[in-house]
């Protein structure tokens, strides 16, 4: 995408999710930027771009998935080579933002790693960084730059506008995500729900479910979420509703990290559902459970950038509902 004499838009994509990448160049009618890139014997990582980018207005796509914080490092020294290169502006378009829970300190002597993670990019030359669905929207304070946070809410609300019927409740699977179903809820015209869960401190990746807030008896239940990474929340939260009446349980995360044994509890949850996006790669053993739908973001990201790249509102996209 070019405007003859005043700017040229380059797309390049990091080696964490480059099908997505490859999507979102096709919507904008473009091809992917040539990036060369390697690994030496001992681990570092060589990046070099194979084609002039002095004066262009440069994306780079990479979601921080499995191995993340290699995926991190290589997106950075993107950054750091486009600067060096004299790109006029760099974009960090980051689907799923690493560290992203790390956003406040829990316990004495935890760090912020999300607040470093926005310290990085800019540290190598970002001018501006783009999420789907952060974790929670301070994280955009914690930069002093254009930081465009994206929701997936509007292709949730497509998918779902055709499959709900009968009465609904949107389920947050924490107090701290109301606001989230409270979206959901607003825009299909369901009550709200919130499971209180109690997170272990000295072990990651457990909790314990054990109310629910909300009507939920008689009723098909969705749970909303940012991610899906070990289940053990979302499965938690399903039982719970089922116990308390729900008739049905839907799970809708926008980011399916799945790491660990989620496959294998959802593959015996009682979930009708799992409904997730594809700003992370979903592995063959995922793909095959026979309840998961995935649903692209390449058009979100695509007028995000053709937005950005125009000097447009972003906003109007999402008809207000990013931040």
């Amino acid at each position: 995408m070019e405007r003859p004499g005043i700017k040229h838009l380059m797309l390049f994509t990091g080696s964490a999710n480059p099908e997505l990448a490859a999507e979102v160049a096709k919507l904008l009618d473009i091809e992917l930027g040539g990036v060369e890139r390697g690994t030496f014997a001992d681990g570092e990582i060589y990046i070099r771009f194979t084609e002039s980018v002095r004066g262009a207005d440069c994306f780079v796509i990479q979601s921080h998935g499995t191995p993340i914080n290699e995926h991190i490092m290589e997106q950075l020294i993107m950054i750091d080579a486009l600067k060096r290169a004299s790109a006029k502006r760099i974009t960090a378009v980051v689907p799923y933002y690493g560290y992203a829970r790390a956003d406040k300190k829990g316990r004495p002597r935890e760090p912020i790693t999300a607040k470093m993670m926005g310290d990085l990019f800019m540290a190598v030359g970002a001018d501006r960084i783009a999420s789907v669905d952060l974790h929670t929207g301070q994280i955009q304070g914690f930069i002093d730059a254009p930081f465009d946070s994206l929701t997936a809410l509007p292709i949730f609300e497509e998918y779902l506008s055709t499959r709900l019927d009968g009465p609904i409740t949107f389920v947050s699977p924490d107090s701290g995500g109301v606001k989230r179903a409270t979206r959901f809820a607003g825009r299909l015209d369901a009550e709200v729900a919130f499971v209180y869960k109690r997170r272990r401190t000295d072990v990651r990746n457990q909790v314990v479910a054990s109310q629910v807030v909300g009507a939920v008896d008689g009723r098909h239940c969705i749970i909303v979420d940012d991610i899906i990474d070990t289940a053990g929340t979302s499965i938690a939260s399903a039982n719970l509703l089922l116990e308390r009446g729900a008739l049905s349980v839907r799970v809708l995360a926008t980011h399916g990290v799945l790491s660990g044994p989620a496959i294998e509890r959802l593959r015996e949850a009682p979930i009708e559902e799992i409904v997730i996006t594809n700003t992370l790669p979903i592995s063959s053993d995922a793909m095959a459970l026979p309840n998961l739908t995935v649903l692209s973001v390449a058009p979100l990201v695509a007028g995000t950038i053709e937005a950005i790249f125009n000097d447009k509102s972003v906003s109007e996209i999402f008809r207000g509902e990013n931040t």
